[in-house]
């Protein structure tokens, strides 16, 4: 899976007490080692391995936010191409 900055992950509510309670988190780094992230509500910043966010996704207390801006541009191309 590839982690991009700006990328959004919604927090599930049996590890939000490791993140401030925080219920999401958008990475705004990532250097291929550690990535680094803002928690949402403004209840601060961190970071972790890349190796733990893998971890958490395949565990699914991390689960990824779809951008709204992209879906709407993904199904625009599609009304044209058709």
């Amino acid at each position: 899976m590839l982690i991009e900055e700006g990328t959004k992950y919604q927090i599930s509510q049996g590890i939000q007490g490791n993140f401030n309670y925080a219920e999401t988190m958008t990475i705004t780094s990532n250097n291929g080692i550690t990535v680094q992230f803002s928690l949402g509500e403004n209840k601060g910043r961190g970071s972790m391995p890349v190796e733990h966010l893998s971890y958490l996704l395949k565990k699914a207390n991390l689960t990824q936010i779809q951008n709204k801006r992209l879906l709407i541009n993904l199904e625009n191309n599609e009304e044209q191409i058709s």
